[in-house]
């Protein structure tokens, strides 16, 4: 099939990147580091930082642990099932079901723009490549955020459901302590991705395999429960109904899918790894496609045994306790052993604080090989192949964030997750609609690329656009905060959303008054298949 021709295939381990340098299409790929690097008008730049990520260093499942970790399975349900039950009752299955299919299509415009270009950046570099530097750069900054905010929410998790799931309900409840070893849990898997891929993805195998055992052991036995009669809340049998999104309305429809976007989220940092896969142009992508099947199916069978089991009054009842209701679902299932479900949300936490920090630093890796970030950033340890700058770089940042955020009230730290979700259905969005303008040439050779590089990309990217307008309507009523307080007139997610929006374009501008050889690049298009 024509869709399944890539254009070319450039492995980053042997090349800095390939630069769109011309309208028509031409490609000029980049010289091995430590050479010149053309700009996109073909005007050699400064000199590529020496050293390369370590080529083959993972293989498909690998990626696909990677993928599926960053996601956090575990975590993700615990923070939206509540919520969700509280906007569409029983049809919480059939939100999530809906919301796989714009993540679904995303996934497949990743696959065959990473078929095309190989880069760590993905969004960034694919960006650029159709829409050009501008729209590029703000895609890769949107990326990095994403890290920068989500990492120190999810240490706080692995932290605070690790203790209780060792019986230290105390210093759970301890803010200072729960915040001290948060910073010192950043740092440690922060390490161990300086350390080495291998040695991540290693630790990734062993977390995934453990969060999922435990999701299916808790979804068993709740199920179990409720056709034995012996559940201790409000049991509903489960009905085949319950997959219909439409159930609850409209209205409720659009809030769910956006925590539905929200719980499929990381799927990518698999093909973020793509310079250090082997079969580059291929297992990431599939790894990221994959990795949306499997979340689909294990998001599908806890939501009906977590509805079935404690049924919808006592869901949305908790709606405001997100993750935490999860701790008080695993005393009413499992009893004794509800350290089972406080393993698997606490595993599913550090996995994701690991694999979250790998989308961020490898895009400011990818950034700064095209001169878009200063060089610095482009540093890679010579003997462990990793990008050593910028994921410190990265950790710092997110450091600071937690700590000023979490200083400021719990409500604020879960408002900094809401504004999360705009920058995600943001930098999917661009990815879908880059997709099929990169490939525009051969939406007309069949229904095959037609569908895969064309309608479907665009529909996803639609679908995404259309929850971000719902979103930023929603989020300027401050009553729909956490908080529920007014920063400015608006909703603090919207607030810490426009900031970060605001802080990326002031920081493009610098950076391009300071060095403008990224922004000469010029878009251009795939070659038609032979």
């Amino acid at each position: 099939m024509a869709a399944d021709t890539p254009p070319e295939t450039t492995p980053r381990a042997a090349t800095a990147t390939a630069v769109p340098a011309g309208r028509g299409g031409t490609t000029v790929t980049a010289a091995p580091p430590g050479t010149a690097v053309p700009s996109g008008n073909g005007t050699p730049t400064a000199q590529a930082p020496a050293g390369t990520l370590t080529p083959d260093a993972i293989g498909f499942l690998d990626a696909l642990a990677i993928g599926l970790n960053a996601t956090s399975p575990a975590y993700s349900l615990a923070a939206v099932i509540g919520p969700l039950v509280a906007l569409v009752g029983v049809h919480a299955p059939g939100v999530m079901l809906a919301s796989f299919v714009p993540m679904l299509l995303i996934a497949s415009a990743f696959h065959f723009l990473n078929r095309a270009d190989p880069d760590c950046g993905t969004t960034f570099s694919w960006v650029t490549r159709a829409l050009g530097p501008t729209t590029g750069w703000l895609g890769g900054w949107a990326i990095a955020m994403t890290g920068v905010l989500v990492v120190g929410s999810l240490a706080d998790v692995a932290v605070g459901f690790g203790l209780l799931a060792v019986g230290a309900d105390g210093l759970a409840g301890n803010s200072l302590v729960r915040e001290a070893l948060t910073v010192l849990l950043i740092l440690l898997m922060s390490w161990l991705c300086v350390r080495g891929t291998e040695v991540s993805a290693r630790f990734q195998n062993v977390l995934v395999l453990l969060q999922v055992l435990c999701l299916i052991v808790f979804a068993a036995v709740a199920v179990y429960r409720v056709h034995a009669g012996t559940g201790s809340l409000d049991a509903v049998r489960p009905a085949f109904d319950w997959l219909d999104p439409f159930g609850a309305g409209g209205s409720a429809l659009t809030g769910g899918l956006l925590l539905g976007v929200f719980a499929y989220w990381g799927w990518e940092s698999a093909v973020n790894l793509t310079e250090e896969t082997k079969d580059p142009a291929n297992a990431p992508g599939r790894a990221g496609i994959w990795s949306t099947v499997v979340l689909l199916a294990t998001y599908l069978a806890v939501a009906f045994a977590v509805v079935a089991y404690a049924g919808t009054a006592y869901l949305a009842g908790r709606a405001d306790s997100e993750e935490d209701v999860f701790a008080a679902l695993a005393r009413e299932v499992l009893g004794g052993w509800d350290w089972i479900l406080l393993l698997a949300v606490a595993t599913s936490a550090l996995a994701s604080t690991q694999t979250t920090i790998i989308p961020a630093s490898r895009t400011a890796l990818s950034m700064a090989r095209r001169r878009a970030l200063p060089a610095a950033f482009a540093r890679i340890d010579p003997r462990r192949g990793t990008p050593g700058t910028s994921t410190w770089w990265v950790t710092g940042t997110a450091i600071v964030w937690y700590v000023v955020i979490h200083r400021i009230s719990e409500n604020a730290l879960a408002d900094s997750l809401t504004a999360l979700s705009l920058l995600i259905a943001f930098y999917y969005a661009l990815t879908g609609i880059a997709c099929a303008v990169w490939y525009r040439r051969r939406l007309m050779r069949g229904p095959g690329p037609f569908l895969l590089l064309g309608a479907g990309p665009l529909l996803g990217s639609a679908m995404l656009i259309w929850l971000l307008a719902e979103a930023v309507a929603d989020m300027a009523d401050p009553a729909h905060a956490s908080s529920s307080t007014a920063w400015f007139g608006l909703g603090a997610p919207l607030v810490i959303a426009l900031f970060l929006a605001g802080a990326g374009v002031v920081l493009m501008l610098l950076r391009r008054a300071a060095s403008g050889a990224f922004w000469r690049e010029r878009p251009g298009v795939a070659p038609e298949a032979p």
